[in-house]
């Protein structure tokens, strides 16, 4: 993995903006603690930090070629996992190959089949080609958007990068927020619209989007969208198919040169996933490494709930040994969690997950002590019907975001007559997504509703978890890859029907019984519990006391916003609150530590609200 940024400008000359230039590239260094190159001439400059993960000793980026009288240029963050596939499909149409690396692959693939290169792809990236003669510029996002792709156009250019950070250390755009950025923050947050940057002027590729530069004009495609068709396969069918299509991802991502470990908080996903990599080839004669990540005290104060109804430690321990790994437990300090919520902004450049990311900060810290990679088993959950709000009908009917289904308390931390169109705003947002839920006349009620549900889930909930994960794991310069978003399991996922997916009336039941015989039962039949959250009180006072020296401190740009009597009267109240923020753990703990991480963002970004 890697971080990537560039700029083209008609008129301005690259050569003379060394002082920008450095600037965007040393935003992106820990994303690329390797290597950095960079490709500057008069009119365009490509930035690259390198993650080197594969062919160590080449693939250093920006990558040129020539082919067919044209000069090509890439910048690239990501892995392909079908790059023996798509090498030997070139070798066919007579290209050679110098290095092992993807990078010269996806180079040549884009050579000869241009903007269709992006449909041959099974992998996680974010790229971009220049073709220097024209001064063509592609840009292209992975289709389930597990990398990032931000950009800003000007009247006489664009500037592109893996982060917003690059894009902002330009000097270009300045760091202003206005009043839609503000309803995103305060009423979707920690969610985004997809494609919104929240600053003005700063943009992202969807996912399964391409973008063409030329002549001055960005034109955007879908070159990938979820597409309703038939389930053609039996219920037996149906679980070998599942089990193939999962099996394969897993084993096409276990490539690496450097060192791999493994997530493994003993729930069902991370569990097949560890599992499955110590049944492989690869490890047949080794013992994999798997990690895990708990709070200090935690079991001493955990209290099961609907959203959490077991703890991780009761089950770690029977993967660890049917796997056989060598395990490591990363236990987390409560006043290290909340400290690490200033970096998390940092890492994501937006207010975040709060203490959801930055312990995911600090446990990827201590696994990049010993290894480059990783693989985690987000996902599951979205695609396959793991959350509570798909089995409860009084959820599932329910005209909302399943996540966020009250804005009363969002409303509550604003002062009166702030940002007056919020629960709208919302609205509208909700149901432009439900336009994307293609369907089949043929659906049922039930299976047209778990359609909608799965591209609510799809383009909101799991974006944002994908991006926790990348901002939180490249911080360390980790790269954490993710089976369960193969392209090719979302696209089977999205066209099951309900009662195979729901197999025996179960969360996940389809991928409960097409690895029931690699599993310890009691991981099969566990409930579903999300990531672990720290429930020590000192957490909730640790946040309290620092969103009171906020709110005292009147000079703080957050107090102009907020109301100070509803925000005490969550801390005065914290058991009072009817619904979770946001997600299923997000309560009254994790609202103050956004509200941190708000202030922060707002102070250290020098942002500039305009209403």
């Amino acid at each position: 993995m890697c971080g990537i940024a560039g700029w083209l400008d008609q008129k301005r000359n690259m050569e003379e903006l060394g002082a920008e230039l450095s600037a965007m590239s040393e935003s992106l260094r820990k994303r690329g603690p390797d290597e950095h190159g960079e490709y500057i001439k008069r009119h365009f400059a490509l930035l690259h930090r390198r993650l080197s993960v594969i062919d160590p000793q080449n693939g250093q980026q920006p990558m040129s070629t020539l082919y067919d009288g044209e000069k090509y240029t890439i910048v690239y963050n990501g892995e392909l996992y079908n790059t023996e596939e798509l090498r030997e499909e070139l070798r066919q149409a007579g290209f050679g190959f110098g290095t092992r690396s993807d990078t010269e692959v996806l180079l040549k693939a884009y050579c000869y089949y241009k903007e269709d290169c992006a449909k041959k792809l099974n992998g996680i990236f974010a790229f971009a080609v220049l073709e220097e003669c024209s001064g063509r510029l592609f840009l292209c996002r992975d289709r389930v958007g597990v990398k990032p792709l931000f950009y800003h156009t000007y009247h006489d250019g664009i500037i592109f990068g893996s982060e917003i950070k690059a894009i902002l250390s330009s000097g270009m755009v300045a760091p202003t927020v206005g009043e839609e950025g503000l309803y995103e923050l305060f009423f979707l947050g920690p969610a985004r619209t997809p494609g919104n940057g929240i600053f003005k002027g700063i943009s992202e590729l969807l996912p399964g989007e391409y973008a063409v530069y030329e002549d001055g004009r960005l034109q955007k495609t879908r070159y990938y969208h979820l597409t309703a068709h038939e389930h053609e396969e039996d219920e037996i069918q149906t679980i070998e198919k599942t089990r193939y299509l999962l099996t394969d991802a897993i084993q096409r991502q276990l490539v690496s040169d450097v060192p791999m470990c493994f997530f493994l908080s003993g729930g069902l996903d991370s569990s097949l996933i560890c599992q499955t990599a110590a049944n492989s080839e690869k490890y047949r004669h080794q013992m994999i490494d798997t990690y895990s990540v708990e709070y200090a005290e935690n079991q001493q104060y955990f209290q099961r709930s609907l959203f959490q109804p077991n703890a991780d430690y009761e089950y770690i321990g029977m993967m660890v040994q049917s796997t056989g790994s060598r395990h490591h437990e990363i236990v987390l300090d409560n006043e290290k969690v909340v400290e690490a919520l200033y970096p998390s902004v940092r890492a994501r450049d937006l207010p975040g997950y709060v203490d959801i990311d930055s312990s995911l900060l600090l446990f990827c810290k201590e696994i990049k002590k010993r290894f480059t990679v990783a693989l985690s088993g987000e996902c599951a959950d979205e695609l396959f019907g793991g959350y509570p709000w798909y089995h409860n009908q009084d959820i599932l009917f329910e005209d909302c975001f399943p996540w966020s289904r009250e804005q009363d308390i969002r409303r509550q931390v604003l002062k009166k007559g702030i940002l007056p169109r919020g629960e709208e705003y919302v609205r509208e947002k909700y149901l432009d997504t439900l336009k994307e839920a293609d369907s089949l006349k043929s659906d049922s009620k039930v299976d047209k509703r778990m359609r909608e549900m799965f591209a609510l889930n799809y383009y909101w909930f799991m974006q944002c978890l994908l991006e926790r994960k990348d901002r939180c794991s490249m911080w360390s310069g980790l790269e954490v890859r993710v089976p369960f978003c193969d392209a090719r399991l979302v696209d089977y996922a999205y066209n099951m029907p309900w009662e195979l997916k729901a197999y025996s009336g179960r969360e996940k039941g389809i991928i409960r019984k097409a690895f029931e015989d690699i599993l310890p039962k009691e991981i099969v039949y566990r409930k579903k519990s999300p990531y672990p959250k720290t429930h020590h009180p000192v957490y909730m006072k640790l946040c309290a006391d620092k969103v009171r020296e906020i709110l005292a401190d009147r000079s703080r740009k957050i107090n102009s916003l907020i109301s100070a009597e509803g925000v005490e009267e969550i801390i005065e109240r914290p058991d009072s609150l009817r619904s979770p923020w946001y997600g299923q753990l997000m309560k009254a703990p994790q609202i103050l530590a956004y509200l941190i991480e708000l202030d922060d963002w707002l102070e250290n970004y020098h942002v500039t609200i305009e209403m």
